[in-house]
């Protein structure tokens, strides 16, 4: 007889507006323009995504310098990218669609009004990720610093007014450590009018940290490269399932571990498919006796219009 497990599964989960409408500019330009087209990194942080598009003509390019073809057009990821990166495909004449994220664009927008104004600004996020890459690459060189951590914050030093932007997928406890810790040391610091971190972050980390004290394990379907999968595994944890682990392209499900709980949680990064999530539960299913609750905290309406150029 098989053994029986309760896996609580965490909603809203998966795809967000921006990461739906970034797959759609893809597929929208691929039907007008034809194959092939150009991407400048992936799209959005998912292989299988990233694999299904190039099935379908699209080419992945890390710069601009690497197409080879200068008619066909190119897409930004949803990420956002430098302001030189448009600039080098205007001066090579490339027609491009930009498929940023509407939430990463007001950031974009955040950050070269403050400099307008004089400010100095401080940019929360981690190093190296595309999204940070892009947002400080909206300025001149030097004009945003990066802070990653609170101690960072103790040896930062400003002659003007200071303002703060955050990266979108961050977890909303991290940043509010670091906010506060900012607000200690400059009391007069400028903050975005409304939130960065986005409505899609938030929501998916409230409803794994509903789920995730009645686990014994938990499970966070996504990629390696994706920053709100990877918060989404931290806030699992700090939320009482130490065992929480990320699932991504090639890792198996560990079966055995799993016969060992009576109940599992499980959630999905905003860029991956509900698809792996249906076959994450159908491998568990082999072997067990599966009760699914769903557990709802928020109902996402959101949805971002297409480009001009597409629509």
């Amino acid at each position: 007889m098989k053994k029986e497990i309760k896996i609580y599964l965490a909603a809203p989960r998966g795809f967000c507006a921006g990461v739906d409408r970034a797959i759609e500019i893809v597929k929208k330009t691929l039907k007008k323009y034809g194959p092939p087209v150009y991407v400048r990194h992936e799209i959005v942080h998912n292989k299988n995504v990233v694999e299904a598009l190039k099935k379908l003509g699209a080419i992945f390019v890390e710069e601009i310098s690497e197409i080879s073809d200068l008619t066909r057009p190119v897409i930004f990821s949803a990420h956002g990218v430098p302001k030189k990166v448009p600039e080098e495909a205007k001066l090579k004449k490339i027609f491009y669609v930009d498929a940023t994220c509407p939430l990463v664009s007001k950031v974009h927008r955040e950050t070269e009004q403050l400099n307008q104004k004089g400010y100095d600004i401080v940019l929360i996020g981690h190093k190296n990720h595309p999204e940070v890459i892009g947002t400080m690459g909206q300025l001149p060189e030097g004009s945003i610093k990066l802070i990653e951590t609170i101690d960072e914050v103790k040896n930062l030093k400003t002659k003007k007014p200071l303002a703060y932007v955050t990266q979108t997928t961050l977890s909303v406890d991290d940043t509010k450590e670091i906010i506060k810790a900012l607000k200690f040391k400059f009391p007069d610091i400028r903050g975005p009018i409304k939130e960065d971190i986005c409505y899609a972050t938030t929501n998916r980390q409230s409803a794994v940290k509903k789920i995730a004290p009645n686990c014994e394990m938990f499970f966070v379907i996504g990629s390696r490269n994706s920053s709100n999968s990877a918060r989404l595994v931290e806030v699992a944890k700090k939320s009482g399932c130490q065992n929480s682990e990320l699932i991504f392209f090639g890792k198996k499900a560990p079966i055995e571990k799993i016969k060992n709980c009576k109940t599992i949680g499980l959630s999905s990064g905003a860029s991956a498919p509900e698809e792996l999530v249906q076959n994450f539960i159908s491998e568990i299913k082999k072997d067990m006796k599966v009760s699914i609750e769903e557990i709802v905290t928020a109902n996402e309406k959101v949805v971002f219009k297409l480009p001009k150029e597409l629509s």
